[in-house]
């Protein structure tokens, strides 16, 4: 909870569109939801991941298709593996705390290289007109990403713009099927 209330203090320091800000505040989700889901059972736990899981995976989509192309940053398929197999675990097992320990330890990772390399790239290298512009196409893509981990498109933009509408309109109905059951 600490890393979470560290990246919410810092995202302050940045206007509500800029794409460092919309970052930094969806990092500090993505760990609160990862205590949830720790510290949560049954239908709490479920819900929790379930948002967990979507969040992960618009947040890697807007990366991989607003901010690597520009920073010519390396794809990151490492954490959506993590987070598929987390998912196909039962979530009562002794197995998916383990699971969920190393899916933490993969986000540490990502956001340290994020914010330790990628951003003061980003801030030395656009103004803050093009960083709210790509705040607000990272909002964009998000709305249109899958929810669910397709871990053969990870990292890969040209997989995730031809399977991507698709891929998200399937998600998006076996989400909203699950929550009638």
């Amino acid at each position: 909870m600490a890393k979470a209330m560290q990246d919410r203090q810092q995202a302050v320091e940045y206007p509500e569109d800029d794409v460092i800000r919309v970052l930094m505040v969806q990092h500090a989700r993505i760990r609160e939801l990862i205590d949830e889901v720790e510290r949560s059972r049954d239908e709490q736990r479920r819900e929790a991941f379930e948002e967990l899981r979507a969040l992960m995976i618009m947040h890697e989509v807007g990366e991989d298709e607003v901010l690597r192309p520009l920073v010519e940053e390396g794809a990151e398929p490492d954490l959506i593996e993590v987070l598929h197999r987390v998912e196909r675990l039962d979530q009562g097992d002794v197995e998916f705390a383990r699971a969920l320990t190393e899916l933490r330890s993969a986000v540490d990772a990502h956001a340290a290289r994020l914010e330790g390399w990628t951003f003061p790239l980003v801030l030395e290298s656009w103004d803050l007109d093009r960083r709210r512009l790509l705040g607000r196409r990272m909002a964009a893509v998000e709305q249109a990403a899958p929810t669910r981990p397709h871990p053969g498109a990870a990292g890969e933009p040209t997989s995730q713009w031809s399977a991507g509408p698709a891929a998200s309109l399937v998600d998006r109905a076996v989400d909203a099927l699950a929550a009638r059951n």
